[in-house]
């Protein structure tokens, strides 16, 4: 029986789901008889600051946690306020229902969402968990007629991990703000992101480049060649009197010299008399273009050749993690971009459930993906059995599919009418899925050597390495991408001359090739994403939210695709590592994930686990707790307690020692409250210098020579000269908002007071530098506002230069103009020209745009970069993102651009103040009405959408 023929005979059922845009999908495939709404995602959480603490538990000790630690480590939940409208419409909704389905996405958070809106819509008719993978017609139909209850272990394992992270978060962030900057932000996975990125720029820091070179050589075999057998061949030299010359992995990356073991120059000991000297050789420019010389007129001949057969496997079908990181490489996507694309494209039907850690196929969709590949390449590319995939994720939580196509037929991407990035991450996701299904790719490998005894009698040999795929496979459909740019991808051949051992080769050219070793690249997305994965440190379906937040609290900044820490990271990880080294160990935040999947799994108990992490071990604690949490203190044997002692305890930590990082020639860079600065000398001595560092600047660009020209640059104050008007000394100054000019009073000056005499000054027009501004030109800055003349009925108009740029002043009547010289060079006909021009109202007329990126995900609009008011920003029409400090308008990627708007978007509008009603009551009117008011305020309580939970995690009941 259909669900709507049932519905017809049992009445209305609510089903809540997460978004609108799913509830929309969802009521389509349900029709009459089911009212589908969104919880629009969580409706209630820990409260979010001081404010939302309700006022029974205000004063107590642990009301700022919105956890209490005394009492088995209950949280409170407050309703959130924007979500109180939406509550009052599910439990209206509820009211007229006869059955509620609680249709949140089938993994942890999704339960625990489940689990809040049981709780706060207290139903008194027949509840059901419904659970599907896909939003297809059959899919949600299914679901209807099998629902399952309510996971527990779920629900606590979700809580305890929101319990866990609110503790982190809440008791190590105060830290960071007393002793490195206000403002800043600790927790459990996003500070250990941080230090992995920091990590990699320490080792860009400590490497040093070494130089090494080798030959090159293009040989010939005598005969005509065609594209399945070339004539020629290009080789580089390995070996020197069987010596095998250095290469990049040979020298050490901290000092830039060769690893123990290696020979500098030409000659090294022979020991043994006659077999392979020992040892590699390293070749200096000299040497190797000697060595060139010297084969110049040697003959050459083949020694020997080596055939392997190649074969490669389908990549498995996506996960969450593998997604990210190959749009990231294919498509330029973030992972939030990702993310946020891949959910219109389930919500619309597309594909399956996004956040999954599974690379499993159902049975249907083994079938369709295997009548794809007969369909479109053929039976010779199916083969004879279906292909599954072993999960390679450690505790993977859910049991969901892969990342697939939905339903049980494909449809191929032509198929979709979608456009723009849901069009090209559908078409990746459905190309990765109908080549896991697919035959290997096979083919050969064949090694080349040649060699030959050059004119000083020293013998060289070189190697070629040639790939020849006979049968693609799965390649034809589907060729993974690769974080190195220079990596060579999987269906790339090189073919080489068909030759045998022994065969004469002459030399065409053999030159000299100069290396130099290069640095470790700084983390991608999707590498740091990969690196995440491979450490086992948080969920795969968290990692997009982990790097918006460190790029959002400026712990790292992009440079192309590359995150580079900031010189604030620097500072906070320093002091994580120091102070409270366990919580950022790799090892042991594994290991505290460990513990959570233990929870989920009911092998461990929540409150026994979160109190040996909070106040540390006891006598008391169950056996295993050494490998758990309950040790977290720093490792350094000074703290053997858990957090709360920890964070207690702060009398060690010495801020400006754990905010300063020798540069070089007793120069220190520090990390200040207003940014990073280099300083030299002591304080108040005359050799004492410091200057203003970058905030973008990568700090392994920071030396020595750098530190000197940022000293050299005008900073601070210097003199211009003397008003002779005044006799005031004129000088110029680099603010916290900009270049200024300004005047100095004499000392005995009153500077407070009804007598306070305030200094001129004005800020630098953007044409001028503090390195060039002149004292004329600071005196013309202060002069202003500038007196243009006065209008026929006598009224002033002057010429003045504000916030937002300069403009005309008539009484209250201001007008733009259109550069900041014109404020010295307008004339009072032309003053009087532009007023004579109807004011605009509203905005002036729109400027065209900077550049255009795309189309957004989201809102399906195009996005534009603009120049605003407060700088460039991008924009779709409807939600407007200003360009960060990293983002340059040239370089900017529509991916970039959609990730701003994303991100604005999920901060919500700007909250305004309430404006005050013009016919507000007089005072006496106003205190009356507050009296009579005040009964009303008591009752409130009653209402209030806050509550406690009354059981621990663990002994909840569904």
């Amino acid at each position: 029986m259909s669900p709507t023929r049932e519905t017809a005979q049992r009445g209305q059922r609510l089903v809540i789901v997460e978004s609108p845009a799913k509830a929309k999908t969802i009521k389509g495939y349900l029709g009459p008889g089911y009212v589908v709404e969104a919880s629009v995602g969580h409706i209630r959480d820990l409260p979010n600051g001081a404010a939302e603490v309700p006022a029974e538990y205000k004063g107590q000790p642990w009301a700022r946690l919105g956890v209490n630690v005394d009492s088995d480590f209950q949280p409170i939940y407050v309703v959130n306020a924007d979500k109180k409208a939406q509550v009052k419409k599910l439990k209206d909704l509820l009211k007229e229902s006869d059955e509620l389905f609680l249709a949140t996405d089938e993994d942890r958070e999704g339960e625990a969402i489940a689990w809040h809106l049981q709780e706060i819509l207290k139903p008194k008719v027949p509840v059901h968990r419904m659970v599907f993978h896909e939003i297809t017609k059959d899919a949600i139909q299914e679901a209807v007629r099998n629902p399952r209850e309510l996971n527990q272990r779920l629900v606590d394992a979700q809580e305890t991990r929101r319990i866990l992270d609110r503790l982190y978060g809440y008791e190590v962030s105060p830290v960071l703000w007393k002793k490195v900057m206000p403002r800043l932000s600790a927790g459990r996975v996003q500070s250990v992101a941080t230090r992995l990125v920091v990590e990699r720029e320490r080792e860009r820091i400590a490497f040093r480049s070494a130089e090494y070179w080798d030959l090159v050589g293009t040989f010939d075999t005598g005969r005509g060649g065609d594209s399945s057998d070339p004539s020629r061949l290009t080789a580089r030299l390995v070996a020197v009197d069987g010596r095998r010359v250095a290469q990049g992995r040979d020298f050490d990356a901290s000092t830039g010299a060769l690893k123990s073991g290696s020979h500098e120059g030409g000659e090294a000991p022979n020991k043994g008399g006659g077999g392979r000297r020992e040892g590699v050789l390293h070749l200096d420019e000299a040497n190797a273009r000697a060595l060139a010389t010297a084969l110049a007129d040697t003959a050459f001949s083949v020694r020997g050749v080596e055939s392997k057969p190649y074969r490669r496997s389908p990549y498995a079908p996506f996960r969450t993690t593998t997604l990210q990181q190959e749009a990231s490489r294919k498509l330029g996507f973030g992972a939030k971009a990702t993310m946020q694309v891949a959910q219109k494209l389930y919500e619309n039907g597309f594909i399956t459930y996004m956040r999954t850690d599974s690379t499993t196929l159902s049975d249907t969709a083994v079938n369709a993906a295997r009548a794809q590949v007969t369909q479109l390449y053929g039976a010779d590319y199916l083969p004879d059995r279906p292909r599954t995939y072993a999960g390679k994720v450690k505790n993977a939580q859910e049991a969901h599919e892969a990342i697939r196509p939905s339903g049980d037929r494909f449809r191929t991407p032509a198929e979709t009418g979608l456009t723009g990035d849901q069009f090209r991450l559908y078409e990746l996701i459905w190309m990765r899925t109908v080549a896991s299904q697919m035959k290997d790719a096979v083919g050969q490998s064949v090694t080349v050597r040649v060699g030959g005894t050059s004119a000083d009698g020293r013998d060289a040999e070189f190697t070629a390495s040639g790939k020849i795929i006979t049968f693609h496979g799965f390649l034809k459909a589907y060729v993974e991408g690769a974080d190195d740019p220079n990596a060579e991808l999987d269906d790339r051949e090189r073919r080489l001359p068909q030759v045998a051992e022994g065969d004469p080769l002459s030399a065409e050219e053999i030159t000299a090739d100069g290396h130099s070793t290069k640095p470790p690249a700084r983390y991608t997305e999707a590498s740091l994403v990969k690196e995440l994965e491979e450490k086992e440190i948080g969920r795969p379906s968290t990692y997009a939210t982990i790097l918006g937040t460190i790029l959002d609290r400026g712990y790292v900044f992009k440079k192309g695709t590359a995150l580079v820490p900031s010189f604030l990271s620097f500072a906070v990880v320093n002091l994580l590592e120091k102070h409270f080294g366990r919580l950022v160990d790799y090892d042991f935040t594994a290991a505290m994930e460990d513990d959570l999947d233990r929870i989920a799994r009911g092998e461990a108990q929540a409150v026994p686990w979160l109190r040996r992490f909070y106040f540390g071990a006891g006598d008391g604690d169950e056996a295993g707790a050494a490998t758990s949490a309950a040790a977290a203190g720093n490792g350094d044997g000074d703290h053997l307690g858990g957090l709360k002692e920890l964070v207690e305890d702060l009398g060690a930590i010495d801020a400006r020692e754990i905010s300063s990082f020798p540069v070089g020639d007793g120069i220190v860079l520090r990390v200040g409250r207003y940014g990073p600065y280099v300083e030299t000398g002591e304080r108040g001595e005359e050799d004492h210098r410091r200057a203003d560092v970058p905030d973008d600047l990568p700090p392994d660009e920071m030396t020595v020579e750098y530190a000197k020209e940022l000293f050299a640059k005008p900073s601070g104050e210097f003199e211009l000269g003397t008003d002779p008007a005044t006799g005031r000394r004129i000088v110029a100054k680099a603010g916290r908002y900009g270049p200024y000019v300004t005047e100095v009073l004499p000392e005995d000056t009153p500077k407070t007071g009804k007598n306070a005499v305030k200094p001129r000054t004005a800020s630098l027009f953007k044409s001028m530098s503090l390195d060039t501004v002149t004292l004329e030109d600071a005196l013309k800055l202060m002069s202003l506002p500038r007196v243009v003349g006065t209008d026929p009925e006598g009224v002033e108009i002057t010429a003045q230069n504000g916030r937002y740029g300069p403009y005309l002043k008539k009484g209250t009547d201001s007008r733009s103009l259109e550069s900041e010289e014109q404020l010295f060079t307008i004339t009072l006909d032309e003053a009087l020209a532009i007023y004579a021009q109807p004011k605009q109202r509203g905005r002036a007329a729109a400027k065209p745009p900077l550049k255009e990126l795309g189309t957004d995900p989201v809102s399906e609009r195009p996005v534009v970069v603009k120049d605003g008011r407060f700088g460039p920003y991008v924009t779709d029409g409807e939600t407007n993102a200003t360009l960060r400090r990293e983002d340059d308008v040239e370089t900017i990627t529509p991916e970039r651009g959609y990730e701003l708007l994303a991100e604005k978007r999920a901060k919500g509008p700007a909250k305004r103040p309430a404006k005050k009603s013009a016919k507000s009551a007089s005072p006496a009117k106003k205190t009356a009405a507050a009296k009579k008011a005040a009964p009303a305020k008591k009752a409130a309580p009653a209402k209030k959408a806050a509550s406690a939970k009354k059981a621990a995690p663990a002994k909840k009941s569904a």
